[in-house]
């Protein structure tokens, strides 16, 4: 009779030792044995790379007695999701072969195990246990153990000297976002997966596999969620292929991903689908008139709308619809950088321009100058040529002011997401050049509405008051708006080039707005000087700007930094997390936190003893951040997902978020206890 240990028992995982050998023979230098761990339906143990949710079993067999050493062999994992992550391990059962080496052969064994091992359900329960059994000397077989050793001994994967192949290659990209392996064999393969191990703290997510070459090429790409480089090793690969053929290599690095071994053919949407999209993305531009980021563009449509009155019918709805080609313009021009910026693999989003400091330093120097024109400081007067030039263009004069105007608008309504905006979004930046320009078009056309719809009806006009003296204060207005819009981005702009920058940035405008108010200077003089010092403030964001820190806004005792693996960490011991993706450019983000976090009951269940509140700053560049809102198929903020028990993949909501959504959406995402989870 085998001489197994007790067995452990929980009603989640049942483990025991058990042995090939009932007995020690003489001069038997080894033994066989193994850790056979059944684990209950819906339970699973993990691999020696476990990904970044898991622990891979480890033994102590310090309390044994004539044992030198003990070599654990990994029979091939399988692939499952965990908590959104990509994870590799097993389940049902599982057999770990024990190579155990004798001090002194032929001599009696005492095996002691103190067993550590994580098994997960919808939480993970860390399980510490102790296994014993003492082999005496003498001779016998236990055919049942060793039948069921053999059959995970037969799974371990072949070493690679012995697995005939002929090439294997890995190649991770600079931006540490792709993992691209190619392996070519001496037989085909049939149903393979690849599990890669590049150290501890990598998270992958699900590969692109395929097959060439009449099957004997391997080809898979892997997207790296996260990765830790001070814990990063080179590529080790394990391919599985089917129950009975399974091998370990370490690949070549190479400087060159290799080509897949066929492309695949991009389907594109139906009909009906394409004008779903566009008519949401229609939905979501009419929206963002009305969002947050109204302050700044506030101003800009009611002085539009101001100079309008007096004029000529026809003059008028040139004059919008001028501005609507601007904000058309802008569209068009926008998806043409980002469908380029997609070619050249770099990752992209809506809104994502207000993370560069040059940008920012143009659109503060833009608003102080026109802020400054609005409360008379100066009056931009053109060359005497030009001007005449431009009269007798006859009613087209002013059509340039116009355009200009919708354009500036359309760009400062992008830092606002909005309800069908994300949807739209989303479908444009995962799918073809041709998808990108039609959602951008329609986008356009939605946030242009409000002009177009007075270029068709140039009455409206005069429902607004009679010009008179209200319109000087009007003009103060608007002036202000823009003075809060510039001081807005001073501050944002502070948060992603630093102090140092924003002020110089401040100074030099200062500097222009002095000069343009300064009627004194020669034409020969004031020119150049106008446009050295429009060019000095982008040129002061750049090369004064101080590299990115990695923390958040989360400076407080109530949010945590964002930490992807964090995640789910927590949601398994039973927690729940509410991830906060926000931005000081984000003005959604801002009213969302104003209107519905900070407030009451949403703030009390925030800070409940099992909640734990995230938070993601996107205000600079961050490859972790994009890499998580991609996962999502977003690209846009703001953004926000629960994760527990009841939902370790997250609950995703809308971009304007309500008290009562929030509230079942922390609901939904519990489970009564962890321990009920784990009786189940």
């Amino acid at each position: 009779m085998a001489k197994n240990s007790d067995t452990f028992s929980d009603p989640a995982l049942n483990a025991r030792l058990i042995t090939v050998q009932d007995a020690v023979a003489k001069d038997a230098v080894t033994i066989s044995a193994g850790l056979d761990l059944v684990l209950s339906e819906g339970w699973k143990a993990y691999w020696r790379s476990p990904g970044e949710v898991g622990l891979p079993p480890e033994i102590d067999w310090s309390g044994s007695q004539n044992v030198a050493n003990v070599k654990m062999l990994w029979p091939a994992p399988t692939r499952f999701t965990a908590f959104g992550i990509e994870n590799f391990g097993y389940n049902d059962e599982v057999v770990f072969p024990l190579e155990v080496q004798l001090k002194q052969p032929g001599k009696p064994v005492s095996l002691s195990a103190r067993v550590s091992l994580l098994i997960c359900s919808n939480v993970c329960v860390p399980q510490n246990f102790e296994l014993s059994l003492t082999l005496p000397s003498g001779n016998g077989i236990d055919n049942k153990s060793a039948s069921r050793l053999s059959e995970f001994i037969a799974r371990v994967p072949l070493e690679e000297n012995d697995a005939q192949l002929e090439s294997a290659i890995a190649y991770v990209d600079d931006g540490l976002s792709e993992l691209t392996i190619s392996v070519k064999a001496a037989a085909p393969f049939q149903a393979p997966d690849v599990f890669p191990e590049l150290g501890a703290g990598t998270a992958l997510g699900k590969p692109d596999i395929r097959l060439g070459d009449r099957r004997t090429l391997l080809w898979a790409r892997f997207p790296v969620l996260s990765y830790d480089e001070e814990r990063s090793r080179p590529p080790v690969l394990t391919v599985t292929d089917g129950a009975g053929r399974a091998f370990t290599v370490t690949p070549d690095r190479v400087e060159r991903q290799p080509a897949p071994p066929f492309r695949l053919s991009v389907i594109g949407p139906g009909i009906g689908q394409l004008a779903w999209i566009a008519l949401v993305a229609f939905l979501g531009g009419m929206i963002l008139n009305a969002m947050p980021c109204v302050l700044p563009v506030l101003s800009i449509k009611l002085s539009s709308a101001l100079k309008q009155q007096g004029r000529d019918k026809q003059v008028v709805r040139g004059g919008f619809l001028a501005a609507a080609a601007g904000v058309m313009v802008f569209m068009w021009g926008l998806a043409a950088v980002l469908f380029l910026l997609q070619r050249f693999g770099v990752m992209v989003g809506w809104g994502v321009q207000f993370q560069n400091p040059v940008f920012l330093a143009l659109m503060f120097t833009v608003l102080a100058v026109f802020s400054a024109n609005l409360f008379g400081l100066f009056e931009i007067a053109l060359p005497s040529g030009l001007q005449t030039r431009l009269s007798n263009t006859g009613r087209r004069h002013g059509y340039t002011s116009d355009f200009f105007t919708g354009l500036f608008g359309a760009v400062m309504a992008t830092p606002c997401s909005a309800p069908f905006l994300g949807t739209a979004i989303a479908f444009a930046l995962a799918g073809r050049g041709t998808d990108l320009l039609i959602v951008f078009t329609c986008l356009g056309l939605g946030l242009a509405t409000p002009y177009l719809v007075v270029a068709a009806s140039p009455r409206l006009v005069t429902f607004l008051p009679k010009p008179g003296r209200w319109m000087v204060g009007m003009k103060l207005v608007l002036g202000l708006l823009l003075v809060v819009t510039a001081l807005w981005l001073f501050w944002v702009l502070t948060g992603v080039a630093g102090t140092r920058a924003a002020i110089a940035v401040a100074a030099l405008s200062a500097a222009l707005i002095l000069i343009l108010s300064r009627g004194g200077l020669s034409p020969r003089l004031r020119w150049p000087s106008i446009a050295v010092f429009s060019i000095l403030p982008l040129v002061a964001s750049a090369m004064l700007a101080q590299p990115a820190h990695n923390q958040t806004n989360a400076a407080t005792q109530e949010w945590t930094a964002f930490d992807r693996a964090e995640i789910a960490r927590l949601v398994s011991r039973g927690e729940v997390v509410f991830v906060d993706v926000t931005a000081d450019w984000c003005l959604t983000c801002k009213a969302n936190k104003a209107l519905v976090l900070d407030r009451e009951p949403v703030l009390q269940a925030l800070r409940s003893d099992d909640v734990t509140q995230m938070q993601a700053d996107w205000t600079r560049p961050n490859e972790a951040i994009s890499r998580y809102l991609e996962s999502f198929n977003r690209f846009g903020i703001p953004f926000n997902a629960v994760y527990g028990p009841g939902a370790p993949n997250g609950i995703v909501l809308s971009e304007i978020l309500s008290a009562a959504a929030v509230l079942q959406a922390l609901e939904d995402a519990r489970l009564a206890t962890p321990v009920a989870a784990a009786q189940n």
